[in-house]
């Protein structure tokens, strides 16, 4: 089994914030990494809701924030909803993932976790007028 530390960063590499899972089988695609990294995030917020959510993906009807969503009311978010959301910002380059200093470009490809333990995640932010 291994531990991975998830982990945001800005386009120029700066940590934002990050949080570790133990227990995680060794090999695993990259959607699963996604999809697990998500359900993880909801259940922390999910077990004390708050006004604002830092997550992967903004949660529908929530404003984004500097690093993070406004969600209005504290209220529970669907991991699913999410994690969908997720893979389709993934497919259309709303965020980057390394793994160790390597970009994965296909939700498919595996990924060896105890050679890169380190999964980064880096949203990108469309240029104004492109």
């Amino acid at each position: 089994m291994a531990t991975v530390t998830f982990r945001d960063e800005t386009a120029m590499g700066k940590p934002i914030e990050e949080f570790s899972l133990p227990d995680l089988p060794e090999s695993i695609s990259a959607r699963e990494l996604v999809r697990l990294r998500v359900r993880e995030e909801v259940a922390r917020y999910n077990a004390a809701p708050s006004v604002r959510f830092t997550g992967l993906v903004r949660p529908v009807d929530a404003e984004v924030e500097l690093n993070g969503y406004r969600m209005g009311e504290k209220r529970r978010i669907d991991w699913e909803r999410q994690a969908d959301a997720a893979e389709r910002a993934f497919q259309r380059n709303g965020f980057l993932l390394l793994v160790g200093e390597r970009q994965i470009d296909d939700l498919s490809e595996m990924i060896d976790l105890t050679v890169d333990p380190v999964v980064s995640f880096v949203k990108l932010v469309p240029l104004v007028g492109g």
